[in-house]
């Protein structure tokens, strides 16, 4: 098995990024791909004017390409922040207030994937209250999830580039959707499997494979170190995309990587392009 046989969906937040918002679904478009995610685009603003989302469902929509993946307001990212439903005060509050906007969002372009990034641990507060406070707001985004038919994905980031986030390994985040999953009773928290981060940390990536992918809503690659494309780095992403449908997930994998020093639309010649365009 090879990296042709996997569906692929691409992030406008880290790909093609040269280009303005609106120009990126086509770019993907253009370059062979039927299905593209994004981190919440606006960073400065939670509830966005309805003009602001319209144009960009409008552009998915133009491009012929699929939404299957939205985070929901995370703060400054990419920048310092890594999520906000954990962060007393306001940062919740804006948290709060774009749960419906981004489902909204998401349903009317049939998008069926929420990503709720947990947020840093904030010098002077409880971690326990910032826990308290992340189950509830990951519960008001699971109720979310589950009116448009999507599910709510846990992420773990990796500790030297996300030194204050508190979810690290893949045990910690499916701990976390469990516990979501134990308040709602609706069962749609699932794990976000992103391998660079797991990898960045040190991970046994096949144990973790292994242990958790009937866990997994969602998967997303890049290589190590230098979270570039497949094959700039050390990690055999072949080989663990192999094992991962072996192990039963069925699901796309998410192209996060940095493009390096080229236009995004040359990013992508490890990939056939025969293998990149489906939309199912």
């Amino acid at each position: 098995m090879g990296f042709a046989d996997h569906r692929y969906t691409v992030n406008l937040s880290i790909l093609f990024t040269e280009l303005p918002l609106l120009d990126r679904p086509a770019a993907a478009a253009a370059a062979g791909f039927g299905a593209v995610e994004l981190w919440w685009p606006w960073v400065d603003s939670p509830v966005p004017q309805w003009p602001e989302l319209d144009a960009l469902r409008r552009a998915v929509e133009d491009a012929g390409v699929r939404l299957t993946g939205l985070n929901l307001y995370a703060g400054q990212l990419p920048g310092p922040d890594r999520g906000a439903l954990s962060v007393p005060g306001e940062e919740s509050e804006r948290f709060r207030a774009n749960v419906e906007v981004a489902a909204d969002f998401a349903g009317s372009l049939g998008c069926r994937a929420l990503n709720a990034l947990y947020g840093n641990r904030v010098a002077g507060a409880d971690p326990a209250e910032q826990d308290a406070l992340a189950l509830t707001n990951l519960a008001l985004a699971a109720r979310a999830a589950h009116r448009i038919g999507a599910v709510l994905l846990i992420e773990a980031l990796n500790r030297p580039e996300s030194p204050r986030y508190p979810l690290v390994s893949a045990r910690s985040a499916v701990e976390v959707a469990d516990r979501v999953n134990e308040v709602t009773g609706l069962g749609n928290a699932r794990f976000l499997m992103d391998l660079y981060h797991l990898a960045m940390n040190g991970a046994d990536l096949p144990s973790v494979i292994d242990r958790y992918a009937a866990r997994t809503g969602h998967v997303q690659i890049a290589d190590v170190p230098g979270r570039g494309a497949p094959g700039t780095g050390a990690l055999p992403l072949a080989d663990l995309l192999a094992r991962l449908c072996k192990a039963g997930y069925d699901g796309r994998i998410g192209l996060e990587y940095k493009p390096g020093d080229g236009p995004s639309a040359e990013a992508f010649g490890w990939l056939p392009a025969a293998a990149r365009g489906a939309v199912g």
